[in-house]
């Protein structure tokens, strides 16, 4: 009989139909977990999970007994109780690395957008505004020779270090919890504080996980820390930042403009005010999303799920301890 494993939200099609060849994977989308009948149903059997932004907590660990691995398509997990999954001796994975440059790419294709009014000025153009003249109220800023400073210097972080540095000539800050050598050796990387690096950067860039400490990093004292010129630029995740703070400082003039690809929220409300917002360049939360890192990301993803059905150690384990446990 073939082991029994839920699909959730996003697996690339050939993975998961190289999957359904092997197991019993019913894939499942757009549905609340939580009541949906025949999830719930096929979650009492299923010994693995595969997918993206399924919240695996305790009521929905309860409800699997035989689950023995939980494969998150994703660098993020903050939608996984690691905890409590260890504690049920359940393994739990990611896909780190193989996102790495493509969502450097975009988080400094947003600076340089944001900084040269990219969206704005093809509107212009688009739109049949532009009759050879341009007003100064049209100007961007320069990216290059600038400070960029960024938070969170993982492997995102020092990616776009390296692009920022060799690319653009820019003087690198970065604040992390820990220093990293390689990054102030490789790219001239000086470590400082929060406080610092608010302080001194043209363009702050917000590249940390959400957890505990960083939820609600970046709020109304923070902006007030930053450049009345300063572009604030955001890919790590919504509640990372204070968003009705990060309104009030672009309302107020506190900071110059944002670039995000995260929000609070997501998909964004119609109504919030950062969507009329000339200063603001918006993604749909698309870092990562290329066709071939999609694909890279849901086959690390499998290989991290067969590993663990099979009894065996998975490429990229969030929680050894499991180990030590079985």
């Amino acid at each position: 009989m073939k082991k029994k494993v839920i699909a959730y939200g996003r697996v690339e099609k050939p993975v998961l139909e190289d999957l359904q060849r092997k197991y019993d994977v019913k894939f499942f989308k757009g549905i609340n977990p939580k009541i949906d009948e025949a999830f719930l149903e096929h979650l009492k059997e299923s010994e693995g999970i595969i997918g993206l932004d399924l919240e695996v907590d305790k009521k929905l660990l309860a409800q699997a007994p035989m689950l023995k691995i939980v494969s998150n398509v994703s660098v993020g997990y903050n939608n996984l109780d690691i905890e409590e999954l260890t504690k049920r001796k359940v393994m739990a994975t990611n896909t780190p690395g193989v996102l790495t440059d493509t969502v450097a790419d975009t988080i400094f294709g947003l600076l340089i957008a944001t900084a040269r009014r990219i969206p704005e000025l093809d509107y212009f153009v688009k739109s049949r505004k532009w009759n050879g003249e341009l007003e100064p109220k049209h100007y961007g800023i320069d990216v290059h020779h600038k400070t960029v400073g960024i938070i969170g210097m993982g492997r995102i972080g020092q990616a776009i270090a390296q692009r920022a540095h060799h690319g653009f000539n820019m003087n690198v800050l970065y604040h992390s919890r820990s220093k990293k050598p390689e990054a102030e050796k490789n790219f001239s990387a000086t470590y400082c504080s929060l406080n610092e690096l608010l302080t001194n950067s043209d363009y702050v860039v917000l590249i940390t996980p959400l957890t505990a400490q960083t939820r609600g990093l970046i709020g109304k004292r923070e902006f007030q820390l930053m450049k009345q010129s300063a572009i604030f630029i955001n890919g790590s995740r919504g509640d990372t930042v204070i968003e009705k703070d990060l309104i009030e400082a672009l309302q107020t003039q506190e900071i110059a403009a944002a670039g995000l690809d995260v929000f609070q929220q997501e998909p964004v409300a119609f109504d919030n005010p950062l969507l009329e917002m000339k200063n603001v360049v918006t993604l749909p939360h698309v870092g990562s999303s290329t066709h071939e890192t999609e694909l890279k990301m849901s086959q690390l993803a499998a290989k991290n799920l067969e590993a663990g059905l099979n009894g065996n150690i998975p490429p990229t384990l969030i929680n050894p301890i499991v180990l030590k446990r079985n």
